[in-house]
């Protein structure tokens, strides 16, 4: 190394979620830190991806409510009419205010924040290129990596010469594609091209697998499917996309496959939603001997740490569940055995949600993932419409679905897709962790009217004869 390098207790590589903690709570028990990051202060979520994303849904979802219901709920009607500049500069003012929050805790902490690249040229020895210019050398007791991913682009022909959107240009949109070709089926492409549907595009999805959501159960992803195309999304499931021409803003042609033939979307955008991959390439883990996987993304034990010593990895560039709240926890585990204690990243009860409208949100195992344990299950399922608060406000799609073990109740999962599906997951999370069996939910006198309440009378129709479960084999 040129010179001679500066010194800190602890060095973070990249400012998301977990790593933003981290640097907190170090610095708090009178360490010196410094955190290097390339561009996002705070890392993906405050800034790209999980709030700003919602930010703009939420203005899709009150067009939508004032679009489709006024009338109906005799408050007369509207012509609406949607200003993207305007949605997007309310969405930018939560991400300053976000950021601006994160730099503050960090000055009053006495964080170092370093903006710049910062790339491994020995053991916990750290080159950043500024972003203003220049270059800083750092060695590190410790050193934690927090880079997180970004959206991949499939290997199709003529795509990347296309300049497509991903979610991070799609949020910075200024107008409202004419219709906007989205690649992927899961859980952005889903989020997005609904949204921008309310917006006023016209939205056509192109999934390779047999349906949206490839990781769920299949009666999951027919509803979602359906709620989807009543408002007006265009499905395509079996479908490849085999080349893409054009560009993207002004005109793109793509050339799809599907069981029925092949045809062209003709689109004036196009969002690529097709999966994500480790930020890990440029930042020279050889030299600091960290071992990654094949697909680039850090090797960690259960506990976090790398291959090399004093050297750990949190959040999605570990491998870790693509989730903000996952990330945290990742902090969580570091953190407590830093101080001695025993934290594992085994046997965690993740939830995650999908804000679509009605959002899908799920925590433990689903139907499909227990036939293929061979678990002998008992499975109760309830359609929204059932429950009583549905029925106020008119929001009726979707069902919850819940797992149990046949042999001692305890619930091994559940899924809904209707309103209030995020909060309500969180109650049935709650159940887990705790271990309680499925009858202390349908015993449970749950507030009425709320969506809630539907967790008793799904758990209360759970199948009670024990010589005829659900077994699968």
């Amino acid at each position: 190394m040129a010179g001679r390098a500066e010194t800190v207790d602890a060095l973070i590589l990249g400012s998301g979620t977990g790593g933003t903690a981290l640097a907190l709570h170090l610095a708090g028990t009178g360490q010196s830190v410094a955190v290097v990051e390339r561009r996002w202060m705070g890392g993906a979520c405050p800034n790209i991806a999980c709030l700003p994303s919602k930010n703009e849904i939420w203005s899709a979802k009150v067009a939508d409510l004032a679009r489709r219901y006024l009338g109906e709920m005799g408050l007369g009607t509207l012509t609406i009419g949607v200003d993207m500049e305007q949605v997007r500069q309310r969405k930018r003012a939560m991400v300053d205010g976000l950021s601006a929050d994160i730099r503050e805790n960090f000055r009053a902490r006495g964080v170092e924040l370093i903006l710049g690249q910062g790339r491994f040229v020995g053991s916990k020895a750290l080159r950043v290129e500024l972003n203003a210019g220049g270059t800083r050398d750092i060695e590190a007791g410790r050193v934690f990596l927090n880079v997180g991913t970004r959206a991949a682009i499939p290997a199709i022909p003529g795509l990347a010469a296309a300049n497509p959107l991903t979610h991070i240009e799609a949020l910075e949109l200024d107008c409202v594609p004419a219709h906007l070709a989205v690649i992927g089926g899961g859980y952005v492409g889903l989020e997005l091209g609904q949204a921008f549907r309310r917006f006023g595009s016209e939205v056509t999805v192109v999934e390779s697998g047999p349906q949206l959501i490839p990781r769920e159960d299949p009666d999951v992803a027919a509803e979602l499917a359906n709620v989807l195309s009543e408002e007006g999304l265009e499905i395509l499931t079996m479908a490849d996309v085999l080349r893409v021409e054009g560009r993207s803003g002004q005109r793109v042609r793509c050339h799809v496959r599907s069981p029925s033939g092949e045809r062209i979307i003709d689109a004036s955008d196009v969002l690529v939603a097709a999966g994500r991959t480790p930020n890990t390439a440029d930042i020279g883990l050889d030299a600091a001997n960290v071992e990654v996987d094949k697909r680039g993304y850090i090797q960690v034990d259960d506990r976090l740490r790398t291959s090399a010593a004093n050297i750990w990895a949190l959040g999605e560039c570990a491998g870790s569940p693509q989730f903000t709240h996952v990330s945290y926890d990742d902090f969580r585990i570091v953190r407590d055995n830093l101080s001695g204690g025993v934290r594992s990243t085994r046997g965690r009860v993740i939830p995650f949600c999908v804000f679509t409208d009605p959002p899908f949100a799920r925590v433990g195992l689903n139907e499909t993932e227990a036939c293929q344990q061979r678990r002998r299950v008992r499975v109760a399922r309830l359609p929204i419409k059932a429950i009583g608060r549905a029925r106020t406000t008119g929001e009726i799609s979707g069902f919850m679905k819940a797992i149990a073990d046949a042999d001692n109740n305890r619930i091994l999962g559940f899924s809904m897709i209707g309103a209030e599906a995020g909060e309500l997951v969180a109650i049935v999370q709650t159940a887990m962790l705790a271990e309680l069996p499925y009858p202390a939910l349908a015993d449970a006198p749950f507030a009425h009217p709320t969506m809630a309440e539907g967790l008793e009378s799904l758990f209360a129709s759970m199948p009670t004869n024990r010589g005829n479960p659900r077994v699968s084999l």
